[in-house]
């Protein structure tokens, strides 16, 4: 199945940006944008949009997260792949700034990557990092 790459739109305030930012605070591959899609049609009732964030804990001080939410939060930048809204909180974008979320399947697992470039170190486990 072939799957046309989209560009990016990132809604904040009044300003509506199109194409690759360099204040983009998140991107999805093609293969993150279908599996979110699909998961999300799971669901009822359909969600407005992905929230990715970052969270205190983990064994090196923060984690990912991501969860589906039925309303944009007053202080939320929106990053629009086509018609998937993705929800990003003010303090989260500092932490993810220029981060890409694959969706990826081996033969051991299958599961959501975070390639982030403000990362300095990561735990073992791989679930958790520090900046």
């Amino acid at each position: 199945m072939a799957t046309a790459v989209s560009t990016p739109e990132i809604v904040g305030g009044p300003e509506v940006v199109t194409g690759a930012a360099p204040t983009q605070p998140v991107n999805l591959t093609p293969s993150a944008i279908v599996k979110v899609k699909e998961i999300m049609a799971t669901q009822d009732p359909l969600p407005a949009g992905l929230r990715i964030g970052v969270v205190g804990g983990g064994c090196s001080g923060f984690q990912y997260s991501m969860s589906f939410e039925n309303a944009q939060g007053m202080m939320d930048k929106v990053v629009r792949f086509d018609d998937l809204k993705v929800f990003v909180d003010a303090t989260s974008a500092m932490y993810l700034n220029g981060c890409t979320v694959d969706y990826v399947e081996t033969l051991e697992a299958a599961g959501f990557k975070f390639e982030n470039p403000q990362v300095k170190s990561t735990c073992g486990c791989g679930s958790s990092f520090s900046v």
